[in-house]
């Protein structure tokens, strides 16, 4: 079942929010651990093709050497399932960030 492509969400503020904070995904071997290289690295979705970014919502604080990875630009040898769970944890520490910045918690 394919599902038909909608304009994407964007938001500065999301992508604004993620510069200075740590890395939500820390792949052990490859994370710099360096805030100072953070950027909101969108995750592949159903959404995501070519030169389509996924929504700005389905992204994680990354950084640069997680994100390079992440996206295929550094190879990684992978366990099966393994880029997948690091994906969805980085995604729930994200979004944990995101909601304590908007509801103070």
């Amino acid at each position: 079942m394919s599902i038909p492509k909608q304009k994407a969400f964007r938001s500065a503020q999301w992508r604004e929010a993620a510069k200075g904070q740590p890395c939500s995904l820390q792949i052990p071997g490859v994370c710099n651990h360096d805030p100072e290289t953070t950027v909101l690295a969108h995750l592949p979705s159903p959404m995501h093709g070519m030169a389509y970014k996924s929504d700005d919502w389905f992204a994680v604080d990354c950084c640069s050497a997680c994100h390079d990875v992440i996206d295929g630009r550094v190879p990684f040898d992978w366990m099966p399932g393994e880029r997948e769970r690091f994906c969805l944890q980085g995604l729930y520490v994200t979004w944990n960030r995101r909601l304590g910045m908007s509801f103070g918690y």
